[in-house]
């Protein structure tokens, strides 16, 4: 959450205030701070010693005496050990299929919860639906609040409600009370508002391709797991078993956060560090406590404002809208297939386990597409070399030129080949093109949100907000549509099977596939015409000129030191200078707005 800007006078010594970013710049303008600064994407040397001492803010303004990135490096997430930063996402990854998991696995309940309340299995539905349309709410209802109170708590409580929520479902009366708990468990999942920012909190923009990609496996690989567990579920035990398995899961998860993950967020990690000075005798504080109480720094308006702007970009800028549509349409076909592929395979007379193991053909493709972007990811990180500006925005998206038109085809495929074995047709060839649309699947959510964020900077938490929004909401409204589809154009005596709905969803996926071409060919003339984008922009510009500005000075300087020195080390000098971050000159952290780009993103 970006600082608010003004003064805030604490009681007796401790009066300092959070200085304007003009008022940072002109103070750092007129004189040397001592204070080691790091540029983004620069990784400290193994051997920095750690800040635990004295920080040298004699160069600041008595307004200007709070902990910033660059102060105590060492004490944020961006210097955990490798080993540390993937054990976190590790357990992230966990928390991410358990999310998931519950998302999905009510699918597997809905044949005994219709039966015990005299339901109809398409009336029992409303509770998927509910939960996915609630929690796509509730991702951009809980990241104001991880920005203001750290990742870890706030984690903490949506683990911890998501779990109680399903005590309710387990002991339900009446469907009535599965429908509210439902609700409040969505509306109490935090999702990738906070999972997402947490690679945000240690990795650097240029850095985040892997640990994004590895998040983004564990939400959608969570979304076939449970299908694969839940056949045996539905088979061997009565439907609450579905919820008191997921209370297990959920129970699990959140020890395991709760042990082996620290908080991530960099300015609640400085308020500790600062709180540890103050104790030596040094008066200094952190970011967020610089700026007064808790009720002091609650702005509700602004919180309105983070909440609204993802629904705002996804209904007013021409990328955000289209690609979170396609993301949304790939993801929503995975919770048709919940319910269509037992539709499809109960003409070779598949099981209800055996129905839940082929979804071991979509696991399978996400691995696949994921291992494969590995290549892209190390190329990508040689040719920015610590800089995510080096390369394009639209080149995030040139895998999808080729690979999202698999998405209409292996829907087309599909639908053709569940005419059924009377036609010699084997599942085998349903298993292939299954696993099509989940490569696909993987491709577009993980290429869509990496353009989102190259393309729009500080604004990238509000378009993958977005991005997420349409994935959780079309997901929800596909368990209301998916066995009416199927019923109304096909049907098992129906002579082409289930090819008729299924052509129907290949030709909307065609349609979302053409802005892939257009925005990778056109991508900069939309970008230039959105007010978002053209922000991005402006800064990079103000940073470039600053930068040359800088390395300008920087030379002139040398050549002075060198006429009079005559000494060599004049060009390792000049080296530093050319390669000095322009954050440092304005005494501001490069990445204050970077850092941002996946806080708030939902998956």
């Amino acid at each position: 959450m970006s600082q608010r800007c003004g003064y805030y006078t604490m009681p007796s010594e401790k009066k300092v205030a959070l200085a304007t970013v003009s008022e940072r710049q002109a103070s750092n303008s007129n004189s040397n701070s001592n204070a080691t600064s790091m540029s983004a994407g620069a990784v400290p040397p193994e051997n920095t010693p750690a800040v635990t001492s004295k920080i040298n803010t004699s160069a600041r303004s008595g307004n200007d005496n709070y902990l910033r990135e660059s102060d105590a490096y060492e004490h944020t997430g961006f210097a955990f050990p490798e080993w540390k930063k993937w054990m976190i996402l590790s357990v992230i990854f966990v928390v991410q299929i358990s999310m998931n998991f519950n998302a999905a696995i009510y699918a597997n309940s809905v044949a005994g919860m219709s039966k015990e309340f005299g339901i109809g299995k398409q009336e029992a539905r409303i509770g998927q639906f509910v939960f996915l349309l609630f929690y796509a709410f509730g991702c951009e209802a809980w990241a104001p609040f991880s920005e203001e109170f750290g990742r870890f708590w706030i984690m903490q409580a949506s683990l911890f409600l998501v779990n109680v929520w399903q005590i309710p479902c387990a002991l339900a009366p009446n469907f009535t009370t599965v429908i509210i708990a439902r609700g409040l468990g969505g509306l109490s999942s935090a999702g990738g508002s906070v999972t997402l920012g947490i690679v945000a909190d240690m990795f650097k923009p240029a850095d985040q391709q892997f640990a994004l990609a590895y998040i983004v496996l564990s939400s959608v690989g969570g979304s076939v797991v449970a299908p694969i567990a839940g056949g045996f579920i539905e088979e061997y035990l009565p439907w609450q078993w579905c919820f008191w398995i997921s209370l297990a899961f959920g129970a699990v998860t959140q020890m395991l956060h709760f042990w082996l993950v620290p908080e991530t967020r960099t300015d609640t990690m400085l308020d500790k560090h600062a709180k540890y000075l103050r104790s030596t005798g040094e008066q200094i504080w952190g970011p967020v406590e610089v700026r007064g109480t808790l009720r002091q720094r609650l702005s509700w308006k602004h919180i309105a404002t983070l909440m609204w702007r993802p629904y705002k970009m996804l209904c007013t800028e021409w990328i955000v809208g289209f690609l979170s549509l396609l993301s949304g349409f790939s993801d929503a076909f995975i919770f048709t297939g919940l319910t269509s592929f037992g539709m499809v395979l109960d003409k070779w007379g598949f099981t209800t386990i055996t129905k839940g193991l082929s979804f071991f053909a979509l696991l399978i493709a996400y691995v696949i597409a994921w291992a494969t972007h590995l290549p892209t990811y190390y190329a990508d990180r040689r040719a920015m070399n610590g800089n995510p500006n080096a390369i394009r925005p639209e080149a995030r998206i040139r895998r999808l030129l080729w690979s999202v038109w698999l998405l209409p085809i292996g829907l087309i495929c599909y639908g053709a080949l569940s005419i059924g074995p009377d036609y010699g047709v084997s599942w085998i060839g349903i298993a292939i093109f299954t696993a099509f649309i989940g490569f696909v699947n993987f491709d577009i959510y993980m290429d869509t949100i990496d353009y989102m964020v190259a393309a729009y900077g500080p604004y990238a938490a509000s378009a993958t907000g977005g991005n997420g929004f349409c994935r959780d909401a079309l997901a929800g409204f596909a368990a209301l549509y998916s066995e009416p589809l199927y019923q109304a154009f096909g049907g098992k005596e129906a002579k082409l099977g289930y090819f008729w709905p299924t052509l129907i969803l290949a030709i909307i996926a065609l349609f979302l596939c053409i802005p892939v071409v257009v925005f990778y060919t056109k991508g900069e003339w939309f970008r230039n015409r959105s007010p978002f984008a053209q922000q991005l922009a402006e800064e990079q510009a103000e940073h470039s000129t600053s930068e040359m500005a800088q390395a300008g000075a920087g030379v002139d300087e040398e050549k002075s030191r060198h006429r009079s020195s005559k000494t060599s080390g004049s060009v390792d000098r000049i080296s530093n200078v050319n390669t000095e971050s322009p954050a440092k000159a304005m005494g501001e952290p490069q990445d204050t707005i970077q850092r941002q780009e996946f806080e708030n993103v939902p998956i």
